[in-house]
C-alpha cells in the first residue's frame, strides 16, 4: 500500500467519514474526513465544484418533473434551477406551479411562486424568479 493510501486510511480511521455536517468534540462544525468548516471553511474552487455538482443534480430533478425542461427558455430554466435549490421534495410541494408550467401558463406559475411560504422566506429572490418565469 502506498504512503498516500495508508495516510488516507489512517485519517479516515481517526477523523471519521461523514457526508453531513456535524459538531466535533471541541464544538467545531465539521464535514467529510475531519474538514473543520468553522475555521477552514471552503475555498473558491471547492465551492465551485459543489455548485456545479448541485446544478447537475437539480437539473436531473427538474427533468424528472418536466421532461421538456430543456425546451424552456434559458431564463425560465435558470429561474427553475434557482428555485429547485430548495430540494426536489420541497419543490414537489409547489403542485399548482408545476401544474401551471405543464399547462404552459407561466403567469399562473409565477403567481404560485409569489403566493408561497417560500416567497415569504426569501423575499426579493422569489420576485425575481417569478419575473423570469413570466418574461421567459
Amino acid at each position: 500500500m502506498s504512503f498516500d493510501s495508508e495516510l488516507k486510511a489512517l485519517l479516515r480511521k481517526h477523523e471519521g467519514w461523514r457526508n453531513k455536517p456535524y459538531i466535533d468534540t471541541v464544538g467545531k462544525m465539521t464535514i467529510g474526513c475531519g474538514r473543520n468548516l468553522s475555521d477552514r471553511g471552503l475555498d473558491d474552487s471547492e465551492i465551485m465544484f459543489l455548485l456545479e455538482k448541485d446544478i447537475v443534480i437539480t437539473m436531473a430533478d427538474l427533468l424528472s418533473i418536466f421532461p421538456n425542461f430543456m425546451d424552456f427558455s434559458d431564463r425560465r430554466r435558470m429561474a427553475l434551477i434557482s428555485l429547485a435549490f430548495i430540494g426536489k421534495e420541497r419543490l414537489l410541494t409547489f403542485k399548482k406551479m408545476i401544474q401551471a408550467i405543464k399547462g404552459g401558463d407561466w403567469h399562473k406559475a409565477a403567481d404560485e411562486v409569489i403566493d408561497s411560504k417560500y416567497a415569504a422566506q426569501v423575499g426579493h429572490r422569489a420576485v425575481e424568479i417569478a419575473s423570469m418565469l413570466t418574461e421567459g
